[in-house]
């Protein structure tokens, strides 16, 4: 069991994350911090009796035996200290750039001896863990591609905001390709109460993580939803001020290989609330890495650092995060069974 636990960032995904830790008994007691000295502090309501609500900065954050970085951008700016501390990090980011910036600390990281899980949130995040479990049914996976629908919070829906404006890096036999942000429009089918939703390319960090965890993998691409409006505004500041929990969204991560020598497609999808299933991927992943249960040293996505996917999917869904699979003929039914 973790001793004390810290999350970094009072926001959707942060109090939940923090809630998570502390009613699962993953963690005896749990610091959540709020960095933000010029606003009033996040209320305590809702959270439970095992979470101690404190300011702090970047510099002076309270030592833990893990700690979540649920907040924009701390991360970057505190990962060589925190890497210094020789603790496990856990970082909820979906930013790419913040994440290249996260995956160039891996040799330190290394030789620290300690894990620092990316995108630990739904996409990335969910996403690497859905594309990992469906691997291990295929001799050779030759594609992977992520869809997502939704926001986190407001801090989440600024960044996917900017990323339809954003280039889309997509891996293609065996190299990147720069794509513009709000092309390469693809109806998408969701699990329900989502079902069809037209995808765009965008600045996504899905890919970062998921080529290194799939070498020889031929094509990786995201796609997020958008609606015309998202799409035209997509240059101008947010016309409105953002949902503060966001609504229900989902994840669909397809992928395609070889089986037995015939070519195979496989669904896996989860309609649910998008900082609901950030706060449970990253609460879920501070167990591992505090318990020693993440397969190396270093920085990379889940699908890199989780050698059991199905049991990392079975505590997710003690969390109520729920997966279905997509079967069928035709691979883009809606309709799908629990696993």
């Amino acid at each position: 069991m973790i001793e004390r636990a810290v999350v970094v960032g009072a926001g959707a995904v942060g109090r939940q994350a923090a809630q998570f830790l502390a009613t699962s008994g993953a963690a005896r007691s749990v610091v959540l911090v709020h960095r933000d000295h010029e606003r009033t502090p996040p209320p305590r309501d809702g959270l439970a009796e095992g979470v101690e609500l404190r300011r702090a900065t970047l510099a002076d954050l309270p030592d833990g035996d893990v700690v979540v970085i649920a907040a924009p951008g701390a991360g970057r700016r505190a990962a060589r200290r925190l890497v210094g501390r020789g603790r496990p990090l856990v970082f909820a980011t979906d930013d790419p750039a913040e994440v290249r910036h996260l995956l160039a600390l891996d040799g330190a990281a290394r030789d620290a001896g300690i894990s620092m899980v990316l995108g630990a949130a739904m996409a990335p995040g969910l996403g690497c863990v859905l594309a990992a479990h469906l691997r291990r049914g295929f001799d050779r996976v030759e594609e992977v591609h992520v869809a997502s629908v939704g926001t986190g919070g407001p801090a989440c829906a600024r960044r996917h905001h900017a990323a339809l404006t954003a280039i889309a890096l997509n891996w293609e036999s065996g190299e990147w390709h720069r794509r513009p942000g709000g092309s390469g429009r693809e109806l998408v089918w969701f699990p329900e109460p989502v079902g069809g939703a037209d995808c765009y390319r965008a600045g996504l960090a899905d890919p970062l993580l998921l080529v290194p965890a799939f070498p020889g993998i031929r094509r990786v691409t995201a796609r997020l939803e958008a609606t015309r409006r998202d799409r035209m505004t997509s240059w101008l500041p947010m016309m409105r001020r953002p949902h503060p929990e966001g609504l229900v969204g989902a994840v669909r991560v397809e992928v395609r290989g070889w089986v037995g020598g015939r070519a195979e497609t496989r669904i896996l999808g989860s309609a649910v609330r998008p900082a609901t299933a950030a706060a449970a991927v990253a609460s879920t992943a501070a167990r591992w890495a505090a318990d020693g249960r993440l397969s190396r040293a270093g920085a990379g996505g889940l699908a890199e650092m989780i050698g059991s996917p199905g049991e990392f999917l079975r505590e997710l869904r003690g969390l109520g995060v729920v997966v279905a699979s997509f079967e069928g003929r035709d691979p883009y039914a809606p309709t799908g069974r629990e696993v």
